[in-house]
């Protein structure tokens, strides 16, 4: 019997690959190639497989997939799954030398095309550079994630009070608006720094900018 991906992944992986792959031949042996440089696979034999069940696992992944897929097509797959922000990187893969399909794949945000037969010398680079990818994603979301965390624990008054801040108005003119003196406004204001672990209140610009820029300010 063989040996399920899952098995015979070594204990410490350098990534996960997930393989979108109909013909079963070319999918085991990507499969047994990866597995032998030290990647765990996970194999789909369409893209409705893949999609029914998408793993998520804590370690970086990137996808393998093939442009010619029965059902719905390795395009119409990678464009779907750029539309999900925790989706990973997706390499293309097709038969075909299509110069157009590889320009609408790249233009897709595809993180790589390879044509098959795919060569190992190309293979592994860009499995590489796809996983490197995604774990930059994966720690820029775990920092959004604890930013909005910190947020979060803002009340109402602290929300109004940093958007006052980062939004360039005096001390004085919000003391008036919320009918409070200088110094309980300045309490208040080392307090939301404290909250948002911000030491500066550059800090605090930096956060707003982060936060616009990632487009999770509210």
């Amino acid at each position: 019997m063989p040996e399920s991906p899952a098995s015979a992944a070594p204990a410490a992986v350098l990534g996960h690959v997930y393989l979108v792959e109909d013909e079963a031949a070319v999918r085991h042996s990507l499969a047994l190639l990866l597995r032998l440089h030290g990647y765990a696979t996970h194999e789909y034999a369409s893209a409705e497989d893949f999609l029914r069940e998408p793993p998520a696992p804590a370690v970086p992944a990137c996808a393998l997939v093939d442009i010619r897929l029965p059902g719905m097509s390795g395009l119409a797959l990678q464009a779907r799954m750029v539309r999900e922000e925790r989706a990973p990187p997706v390499l293309l893969m097709t038969a075909q030398g299509d110069a157009t399909v590889a320009r609408t794949a790249l233009l897709q945000g595809a993180s790589d095309f390879l044509e098959k037969p795919i060569d190992p010398a190309e293979l592994f680079p860009a499995v590489e550079a796809a996983l490197r990818a995604d774990t930059v994603q994966r720690l820029a979301r775990a920092q959004d994630d604890q930013l909005l965390a910190r947020f979060a624990s803002l009340t109402r008054r602290e929300r109004e009070l940093f958007d006052g801040i980062t939004s360039g108005r005096q001390v004085r003119e919000m003391a008036e608006q919320f009918g409070i003196a200088n110094a309980e406004l300045e309490a208040q204001r080392l307090r939301l720094m404290e909250k948002l672990q911000a030491h500066r209140l550059a800090d605090l610009f930096r956060l707003r900018f982060r936060m616009e820029d990632r487009r999770i300010w509210r």
